[in-house]
C-alpha cells in the first residue's frame, strides 16, 4: 500500500506579544497591586517564549513535538477566557498552507487582530503536525499503527471542529486552506486514511476475509468521497500535484482489494463462479489504480496475487466445476465495515498542561466583581453624601448663630475662643493657606498633562485616517480595507467622553478656586501666629455671664454637636471599609449556571452588611433636625437675656468659623482633584497604548495592501504570468509525468488563476460590561451641588477612577486580507517592523 498523505503546516510569522497583551492585561486588571502586576508581565513574557517555540515545533515531524503545540494551544484557551480577547490588538500573520508563492516568492497569507485568528491557525497546525507524525510511523509494527490510527483520528476530529468555528474567528474570506471546501476535504481524507490502516492491521492480524472485504468497501467509499471533494472547482487547484493521483489511485485500489478478500471469501464457499467474476474486476481495478495514481508498483503483491488466483480457479472451473460466470455489476456488495471516525478534541489536549496566567482569574468574573464594587461604592458614597450634607448645613446654622464661640469664654493669649483657637491650630498643622496655594498652583500642570497625552491621542487618531483616505483616494476602489472612519468610531467616542471628563474638571477648578477667593482672608488669619490673630481681632464690647442658664444650655448643645460630628465620622469610616468577599459566590454561580446574575447576588450581600449602617444614617439625619430646632431655640433664649447683638467682634468670630469649614473643604477638594487628575493620566496612557496598538496593526495591513498593489502593478507592467503546470504534467524537471497518465484521470483538474485579495470585514466592538447597544456606557446625572460640596465628585470618576474598569475601548479587531510579504523584525518600543523584501 501507498504512504499516507501529510497535511502541510501554515507558517507562523514571529509577532511582538508582550506589549500589547501587557497592556490589555494592565487595563483589564488595573487594581492590582504592584507585586501582581509584576507576575502578570512575567506570566506575557513566559507565554511569548512559548509560542515563539511552539510555531516552529510544527515544521519538526517528531511525536515529541506534539507536547508543545499542544500545551501552546490549551494556553491560548485558558488564556481568552481572562481577557477581552475582543480588545486584543495582535497582528498574528499565518500564510496559507497549500500556496507556493508565485514567481515574486510570496505567499497568500491573512493577518488578522484576533486571539481566535490564532487559535484557529494554531488547530489547523496541529492537526497538520498530526497527519505528519502518522505518515512517519513504521505501519509494520503495531506500536506505529496504533499511535498512526490515534493522530489520523484526532485530526479528523480538529478538522471537523474547525469546520464550526472558523467562520466565526475569521469573519473574512479565509486563505484557501482555512475554507469550508478545504477543511471537508481535509477531514475525509485524515478518515479514509485511518480506515486504511485499520485495514492493514486487520490484514496483519490475519482477520477473517469477509471482514477485511467489508472495511475495504467502506475505505473505497470514504476514497471516492475524497476524490469527489478535492474536485470541487473552489478546491482543486489548491493540492498538492500528487495528491489526486494518489487518492483515484486509492479509491480504484480498495475496490479492487474489496473484490480480491470477497472472492476469497467465494473460494473457501465454493462459488467459483463468482469468484472468477470478482478476480476479474480485481485485476482490471488493479491496472487502473497503478495508472492513477502513477505508480506502477502500487499494490503490486496484491495484484500478482489476484492474477495468480485468477490463473488458478479459471483452470479448475474449465476443467472441474464448469460454473456460469455471473456480470460482476449483478453481484451483491459484500457490505461495509467502518472503523474510523473523528475524535472529539479533548480538553485540555497536553497530558500535563500547567496554565501561566493562574493568578488571573475568568474575564466574566473579574467583569461581575467589578460590578459588584461600582454598586456598592455607589451606595456608600450615596450614605456618605447624606452625612456630608447633613452636617454642612448644621455648621451653616452654628456660623450663622456664632456657635459655640458666642457662648465661650476667649482667650487673653489669642482673644479667640476655645473653639475658634482649636481650629486656628489645625489650619496651621495642615499647612495653613500655603499648602492651599501649593495644590491650587499644580493643578493647572496636572490638567496640562491630560490634555497634551489625549491631543496626542486624536493625533494618532487623525494621521491614521489621514493616510488611509489619501491612499484611498489614489488607488480607488483597489484601496480594499475598512476605512478608518468606522473602525475608530468607539475610539472617537471615547476621546469625547475623556475630552468631556477634562473639561468637566475644569469647571470644578473653577468652583475650588472661587470658594479659595471668597474665604482666602479668613483662611490667612487662621493661618497666622497667635499674636497676629489677637492683632486683628476687635475689641470686646462687653461679656457674657458664663453662669447664665442659656448660656450653660447651648454649651450642652454644642457638646451634643461634637457627639453626632463623631459618630458620623465613625459611620464614615465603617462605610468606606465595608469589604464583600463576593469571589465565592460569582465562581459558584459561574460553574453552576455557566453565567452570573450579578445584580441580584451583589444586592442580597450589600444589603446585608450596609443595612445597618444606613439606619444609622437615616437616625443620625432625623436627630439632627430636633438638634437644630433646639439649638435656635436656646439661642432665641440667649440673646433675650444677655442682649448681645452682631458686635464686629462677633461678625469677625462668625468670618473665621466659615472660612475654617472652607479650609478644610478645599483641602480635601484639591487633594481629592490631585488624585483624580493622576488617575485619569493613567487611565489617558492605557487608552493612548490601545489607540497606538490598533494605529500599528492598520500600519501593518497598509504596508502589505500596499506591497499587494504594487506587485501587482508589476505584473501588468511585466506581461501576463506564465500559466502554472497542471497537478498531473510536471514539466519542471527530469521526472516528468506524461501526459497521457493525466489524461487517464478522470475529471483532471485544469489550473486555475492566481487568487484575489481578500475583501475585507470588520465588526463593531462588544459593548462594557452592563451596558447595551443603545446606551453603551451608563448614564451619569450629577446631583446638584450643596454648599462646601466637593466639586469632583459631580465627575465621571468619584474617589476611585477604576470604578468604570474597561472604560477604554477599542473597535472590534480587524482582519487583514494581504498578499506575499513578512515580518518578523522589531523596531524601538517592541513593535514589529514591517518591511517588504527587496524594497
Amino acid at each position: 500500500m501507498s504512504n499516507l498523505l501529510a497535511v502541510p503546516p501554515k507558517k507562523p510569522a514571529e509577532v511582538e506579544i508582550i506589549k500589547p497583551l501587557n497592556n490589555l492585561i494592565q487595563s483589564t486588571y488595573s487594581g492590582a497591586s504592584a507585586e501582581e502586576k509584576a507576575k502578570y508581565a512575567e506570566a506575557v513574557n513566559e507565554f511569548s517564549k512559548q509560542r515563539n517555540t511552539a510555531i516552529w515545533k510544527f515544521f519538526e515531524k517528531y511525536e515529541a513535538s506534539l507536547e508543545t503545540v499542544y500545551a501552546y494551544y490549551d494556553q491560548i484557551c485558558a488564556l481568552e477566557t481572562k481577557i477581552p480577547v475582543n480588545e486584543l490588538q495582535i497582528p498574528f500573520k499565518w500564510k496559507d498552507a497549500f500556496d507556493k508563492g508565485s514567481i515574486f516568492g510570496g505567499r497568500i497569507s491573512l493577518t488578522h487582530t484576533s486571539l481566535l485568528y490564532e487559535k484557529v491557525c494554531v488547530l489547523f497546525n496541529i492537526a497538520s503536525l498530526q497527519s505528519n507524525v502518522a505518515a512517519t510511523q513504521a505501519l509494520d509494527s503495531d506500536e506505529g499503527l496504533k499511535l498512526a490510527l490515534k493522530l489520523l483520528q484526532q485530526s479528523a476530529g480538529i478538522f471537523q471542529y474547525l469546520k464550526g468555528v472558523t467562520p466565526a474567528a475569521i469573519p473574512s474570506e479565509p486563505t484557501p486552506d482555512l475554507s469550508q471546501d478545504t477543511l471537508i476535504c481535509l477531514q475525509a481524507l485524515m478518515v479514509a486514511q485511518a480506515q486504511e490502516v485499520f485495514i492493514r492491521k486487520a490484514i496483519k492480524d490475519n482477520m477473517k476475509d469477509q471482514i477485511i472485504a467489508k472495511l475495504c468497501c467502506q475505505c473505497e467509499e470514504f476514497y471516492a468521497d475524497v476524490l469527489r471533494a478535492m474536485q470541487k472547482e473552489s478546491v482543486r487547484n489548491i493540492w498538492e500535484k500528487e495528491w489526486i493521483p494518489t487518492v483515484a489511485g486509492k479509491q480504484a485500489g480498495f475496490h479492487a482489494l474489496t473484490q480480491l478478500y470477497q472472492s476469497l471469501a467465494c473460494r473457501a464457499a465454493k462459488r467459483i463462479g463468482e469468484e472468477i467474476a470478482r478476480l476479474r474486476s480485481a485485476v482490471e481495478l488493479f491496472k487502473a489504480a497503478q495508472t492513477r495514481s502513477g505508480n506502477a508498483t502500487y499494490l503490486d503483491e496484491y495484484f500478482s496475487r489476484a492474477k495468480r488466483n485468477l490463473e488458478e480457479s479459471t483452470k479448475d472451473n474449465e476443467f472441474i466445476y464448469n460454473e456460469m460466470i455471473p456480470d460482476v455489476s449483478t453481484l451483491a456488495s459484500p457490505g461495509k465495515a467502518q472503523l474510523a471516525k473523528p475524535l472529539p478534541l479533548p480538553s485540555p489536549l497536553a497530558s500535563n498542561f500547567k496554565d501561566i496566567f493562574s493568578e488571573l482569574v475568568p474575564v466574566e468574573l473579574h467583569r461581575a466583581l467589578t460590578a459588584s464594587d461600582m454598586r456598592k461604592n455607589e451606595i456608600v458614597n450615596c450614605e456618605i453624601m447624606k452625612l456630608r450634607e447633613a452636617t454642612q448645613t448644621l455648621n451653616g446654622v452654628l456660623v450663622s448663630l456664632n456657635l459655640p464661640a458666642a457662648v465661650e469664654t476667649t482667650d487673653a493669649d489669642s482673644g479667640l475662643p476655645p473653639s475658634l483657637r482649636e481650629k486656628a491650630v489645625d489650619v496651621r498643622n495642615k499647612g495653613g493657606i500655603e499648602s492651599i496655594n501649593t495644590y491650587l498652583k499644580e493643578l493647572p500642570e496636572l490638567l496640562q498633562r491630560n490634555r497634551e497625552i489625549l491631543d496626542e491621542t486624536e493625533r494618532l487618531l487623525d494621521e491614521e485616517r489621514d493616510s488611509d483616505n489619501q491612499l484611498r483616494n489614489q488607488f480607488k476602489q483597489k484601496w480594499t480595507r475598512i476605512p478608518s472612519d468606522k473602525l475608530t468610531e468607539m475610539f472617537r467616542t471615547n476621546a469625547k467622553k475623556y475630552r468631556e471628563v477634562i473639561t468637566n474638571a475644569i469647571e470644578a477648578d473653577k468652583v475650588v478656586r472661587q470658594k479659595f477667593e471668597n474665604n482666602q482672608k479668613g483662611i490667612e488669619l487662621l493661618s497666622m501666629r497667635p499674636e497676629q490673630i489677637q492683632q486683628a481681632i476687635p475689641s470686646a464690647g462687653g461679656s457674657v455671664d458664663p453662669n447664665c442658664a442659656s448660656v450653660q444650655k447651648l454649651k450642652t448643645l454644642m457638646e451634643a454637636v461634637e457627639t453626632i460630628k463623631a459618630e458620623r465620622d465613625a459611620i464614615e469610616l465603617e462605610l468606606k471599609s465595608a469589604t464583600f468577599n463576593m469571589k465565592d459566590e460569582f465562581l459558584s454561580a459561574l460553574q453552576k449556571d455557566g453565567a452570573i446574575d450579578e445584580p441580584a447576588i451583589s444586592l442580597s450581600h450589600i444589603g446585608q452588611v450596609l443595612n445597618p449602617l444606613q439606619s444609622q444614617v437615616r437616625d443620625s439625619v432625623k436627630r439632627q433636625a430636633t438638634l437644630i430646632s433646639d439649638i435656635q431655640q436656646a439661642h432665641e433664649q440667649f440673646v433675650n437675656e444677655t442682649g448681645t447683638s452682631g458686635s464686629s467682634r462677633d461678625k469677625l468670630y462668625q468670618e473665621l468659623a466659615t472660612a475654617y469649614d472652607s479650609f478644610i473643604e478645599l483641602l480635601g477638594n484639591l487633594k481629592e482633584g490631585t488624585k483624580f487628575y493622576n488617575d485619569l493620566t493613567e487611565l489617558l496612557v492605557v487608552f493612548q497604548n490601545k489607540i497606538s496598538d490598533f494605529c500599528f496593526a492598520r500600519k501593518t495591513e497598509k504596508e502589505e495592501l500596499l506591497k499587494d498593489l504594487t506587485t501587482e502593478s508589476s505584473r501588468q507592467q511585466m506581461g501576463p504570468t506564465p500559466t502554472l503546470p497542471s497537478h498531473y504534467v510536471s514539466t519542471t524537471g527530469g521526472d516528468a509525468t506524461p501526459a497521457s497518465s493525466a489524461a487517464s484521470v478522470p475529471d483532471a483538474p485544469s489550473p486555475m488563476a492566481s487568487n484575489t485579495p481578500y475583501p475585507q470585514h470588520m465588526q463593531g466592538m462588544p459593548m462594557p460590561y452592563g451596558a447595551t447597544p443603545a446606551v453603551p456606557y451608563p448614564a451619569y446625572v450629577p446631583p446638584p451641588m450643596p454648599q462646601g460640596f466637593n466639586p469632583y465628585s459631580t465627575l465621571p470618576y468619584p474617589g476611585n477612577p477604576y470604578q468604570y474598569s474597561g472604560f477604554p475601548q477599542g473597535p472590534q479587531p480587524g482582519h487583514y486580507g494581504t498578499y506575499p510579504g513578512s515580518f518578523a523584525h522589531q523596531q524601538q518600543g517592541g513593535y514589529p517592523n514591517q518591511k517588504p523584501p527587496g524594497w
